[in-house]
């Protein structure tokens, strides 16, 4: 079973899709380890609500790479061997991407790689583009760059907010984080360069 460590910096809504997809069986895996940058974080909050073991480890004061190799130490401690991104809203060091090789997930609200970085549903809307969506993707050393896993999309409404269409793109967010996540534990994936390819059907559930 996959050992998942949840890395957030906020309120973890994605964290809780896929807690809810591994508690009703979608997902063979388990949260070993939640860990925040933000000791106050209310998705702390919620994983512990859950029974998990969830740390705050502040980075301030620290460099990226140290504050990074406390991550690590905690992940290693609890065996886990798939990372997960789920707001977590600092860049990552090359000491830890390299600890865990194609082993780290993010997900992204646009439909990379177009509109990397922050403020993707505003870039979306300033650009014009008439679909939009979410991608989840593995996370090397370039900002919103890594190897994609699969992709949802939002179609652009002309009435739309950054806020409104934020809203409908998280929503497929939370079906398509738990939906890589089960592919990655069912090993129906491999990363052949920039691809990744599935293997395999989807599995069933």
């Amino acid at each position: 079973m996959t050992a998942i460590g949840v890395l957030i910096s906020g309120r973890g809504s994605n964290m809780l899709a896929i807690l809810d997809a591994i508690d009703s069986g979608r997902i063979p895996a388990r949260v070993e380890c939640v860990i925040s940058n933000v000791p106050d974080a209310p998705g702390l909050g919620h994983a512990r609500e859950r029974g998990l073991h969830a740390i705050a480890l502040d980075h301030r004061g620290l460099t990226r790479e140290a504050h990074d190799r406390r991550m690590h130490g905690a992940l290693a401690e609890r065996g886990v061997d798939l990372v997960c991104l789920a707001g977590y809203m600092r860049l990552l060091s090359p000491f830890f991407i390299r600890s865990f090789p194609n082993r780290i997930l993010n997900i992204h609200p646009s439909l990379l790689p177009a509109f990397p970085g922050l403020a993707a549903q505003r870039q979306a809307l300033d650009y014009g583009v008439k679909v939009a969506g979410c991608t989840v993707h593995i996370v090397d050393e370039e900002l919103d760059h890594g190897p994609i896993v699969l992709q949802r999309t939002v179609e652009v409404r002309d009435s739309d907010t950054e806020a409104s269409l934020a809203e409908r793109i998280l929503a497929e967010e939370h079906i398509a984080y738990p939906e890589a996540l089960r592919l990655f534990a069912t090993g129906r994936v491999r990363v052949a360069g920039r691809k990744v390819v599935h293997t395999g059907p989807p599995a069933a559930g």
